[in-house]
Order: C-alpha cells, then sequence, then structure tokens
C-alpha cells in the first residue's frame, strides 16, 4: 500500500545506443550563448562568464534513433526558434570540478533541440524577468538516444547543423564553443552540486530561426546520427 497521495511520475529517460538500457534524467541545465557567432546574432561579443538557465525533465521529447519526433506549435507564442545543440549526459558529477578532471564525468552525448520561444524570452529579458516562460515550457526539449563515450571518444570538435525543410539553417563546429564542455562542466559544478542522470545542453551555433506547424527538422552531429523532429 502506497502512503503517495496520488501515483508518482515515471521517471524520465533516454534510450542508450547498442543497448537495452535507459539512462534516467535528473536535471536539465543549458548553457547560454555559448558559440561565438551565435552570441553575435543576439547581441553580444566577448567571452563572458559562462550562464545557465533550466528545463523541467518532464519537458523533454524522447526521439528514439530512426523516428521522427513530434512536438505541438505551443501556446502564447507566434516566433517559435529552433535551437540545434550537442548534449552531454552525466555519468557523475561533484561540487568544484576541476576542468581536468571534468571529462570523466560524461557517459555519453546525444543530439538536442533547445526550442525556445522567442518572443516569450524577448519580452522577459526586457523587464528583467526569469526565462521560464521562453525557454521551459511543455516539449521544448526534443531529443535523441545517448551515445555512450566508450564508443564515441571525448568529443572535442565535429560539425554540428541542423536543417529546415531540406535547408540548412545552422552549420558550425563544436571547437567553436567558447566555453568548450570541461570548461562548461567545471563552471556550472561550481554552481550546483551534479550528479549522475544530468544533462547539459552545450549551446546553440549561429543561425536560429522560427519554424511553424508542418515544418520538419533534421539535425546532425558528425558519428552520432541525426534527430527528426516535426511540428505539428
Amino acid at each position: 500500500m502506497s502512503d503517495y497521495v496520488f501515483a508518482p511520475p515515471a521517471v524520465v529517460s533516454i534510450p542508450v545506443i547498442g543497448s537495452s538500457q535507459q539512462f534516467p534524467v535528473r536535471r536539465v541545465f543549458c548553457v547560454g550563448r555559448n558559440y561565438a557567432e551565435h552570441a553575435k546574432e543576439m547581441g553580444f561579443t566577448g567571452r563572458e562568464d559562462p550562464f545557465f538557465f533550466c528545463k523541467p525533465a518532464d519537458a523533454l521529447v524522447i526521439v528514439p534513433d530512426g523516428t521522427t519526433g513530434k512536438i505541438h506549435y505551443p501556446s502564447k507564442t507566434a516566433n517559435l526558434h529552433y535551437e540545434m545543440e550537442l548534449v552531454v549526459a552525466l555519468g557523475s558529477g561533484g561540487k568544484d570540478i576541476p576542468v581536468d578532471r571534468a571529462a570523466s564525468c560524461i557517459f555519453g552525448y546525444a543530439l538536442g533541440l533547445d526550442m525556445t520561444r522567442r518572443d516569450l524570452q524577448g519580452e522577459a529579458k526586457k523587464q528583467g524577468r526569469p526565462w521560464e516562460v521562453g525557454k521551459a515550457f511543455d516539449e521544448s526539449g526534443p531529443i535523441g538516444p545517448i551515445h555512450p563515450v566508450t564508443k564515441t571518444g571525448i568529443l572535442n570538435a565535429g560539425q554540428i547543423s541542423l536543417e529546415v525543410n531540406g535547408a540548412v539553417k545552422q552549420n558550425s563546429d563544436l571547437d567553436q564553443l567558447i566555453w568548450n564542455i570541461p570548461e562548461s562542466i567545471s563552471y556550472l559544478s561550481g554552481l550546483f552540486e551534479l550528479r549522475a542522470g544530468d544533462l547539459i545542453f552545450t549551446g546553440t551555433p549561429e543561425g536560429v530561426g522560427a519554424v511553424v506547424a508542418g515544418d520538419k527538422m533534421v539535425g546532425r552531429f558528425a558519428g552520432l546520427g541525426q534527430l527528426n523532429v516535426e511540428v505539428v
């Protein structure tokens, strides 16, 4: 007999490529403005300290390998943007992790989209308010399966791209990050105690833009296949 008032929600989990196991998600962190050219298109230059925002785990839309995920065009917006990202899945964590140990925390990598209600985010910025309505809404985080680091090795470079309806919109390389992945993990661990199950969306390249219902997005990262998502 349960002591819960109602049945607790199921653990959000992501399939692991080449395994029957699932990766249980704890927290979802996102790095803001972490590619130099994207920072410029958003009106910023220079190497500012990294900053982070969060999405709830249940905002993720799990897209198994070889399938097309579907997300609903969200309410209260007329400017839904895509942001293609490499996602890091942590298999361990800690506080104040040194940069030279940060890569040892990585369990694997996935392809993800940080969908953004840009008009709501922009209004929140103007008013000095939090970004949740622009970034943390339902179905705002489509994500593909996790590729274990034992198969991929540590990723420091690699082409990342996104097509919308067959047209290339984003195309860059992981080596263009302002704060590389170990640096981001290390800095974030000074703000939060990181643990196994945490995800880090590492930032998006330049070329972000709007999509509407019916649009089909295909995100890629070299060696990690592709992420197919349709807006419905």
